[in-house]
């Protein structure tokens, strides 16, 4: 079997009804993978099911809170009677609002710690049972290029996705012996409903991004595929802990 095969493998992406996580999730059912998409919108995950069902991808959607532990665990005992098991982890879901530090309220600044963060150590820990009575597992990250860089206007959400990589890190420490591997991909500007937001919001950042990013242009949700599927296939077997950017070269460009 290929090195890069994911057939027979089971993956749960949250946040994957749309944008980047959609884009994974699209990634690894075509490598092989059965998808299990994980979203809090009935309507997009329907939406984002049928369009994998079309292209013939083994595929399930499940409503989810990743707040919420009860939720999260629901997420992954519903995966496991539907499918048997579950082999690979893409934390996913995220959020953010665009303040400067001094005006945000205390729930907006907690919220995006909890959706970007928190979630991730809640699913991550749902997982590993499944994971160690397979023998194996492989949990994928999102990350950010706020997990390097700083914004005036996002401290909560680089403060949370500098987290992730640290959590990665320790995860993958921690879990080595397990024979999981736990690796973050740091996405840089993409091209999302999110970022569209924010260059609504600053007009000059599509602008300066374009200008600092060597390949000279946003990036696209389905760039981050072929990353996730190295990270969820075997080829990845001897790396764990790594922060991978997918970004065009922007953070090297000091």
């Amino acid at each position: 079997m290929s090195l890069f095969s994911l057939h027979g493998q089971v993956a749960i992406i949250t946040g994957g009804n749309g944008g980047i996580g959609y884009a994974m999730a699209e990634a690894l059912g075509e490598n092989g993978a059965t998808v299990v998409i994980a979203g809090r919108n009935k309507e997009k995950n329907n939406n984002s099911l049928n369009t994998l069902k079309e292209k013939n991808i083994i595929s399930a959607a499940f409503e989810v809170d990743v707040n919420d532990e009860n939720s999260c665990n629901e997420l992954i005992n519903r995966t496991k009677e539907t499918y048997g098991k579950i082999d690979i982890l893409v934390n996913n879901a995220g959020t953010n609002i665009r303040k400067r530090p001094e005006n945000y309220e205390l729930k907006e600044w907690t919220s995006i710690i909890n959706t970007n963060l928190i979630s991730m150590f809640i699913c991550s820990k749902a997982c590993f049972s499944s994971f160690s009575a397979n023998g194996k597992g492989k949990i994928i990250n999102i990350g950010s290029m706020h997990s390097i860089f700083a914004s005036p206007v996002g401290s909560a959400y680089a403060a949370s996705k500098g987290g992730v990589v640290q959590l990665t890190k320790s995860f993958a420490n921690a879990w080595a012996k397990d024979n999981i591997q736990v690796n973050a991909i740091l996405p840089g500007y993409i091209d999302t409903e999110m970022t569209r937001k924010a260059r609504h919001d600053i007009p000059e950042l599509e602008k300066r991004v374009e200008e600092r990013t060597p390949v000279g242009h946003w990036g696209k949700p389905k760039d981050l595929g072929g990353a996730a599927v190295f990270l969820a296939c075997s080829a990845s077997d001897f790396i764990t802990g790594a922060a991978i950017p997918v970004d065009g070269g922007y953070s090297i460009n000091g």
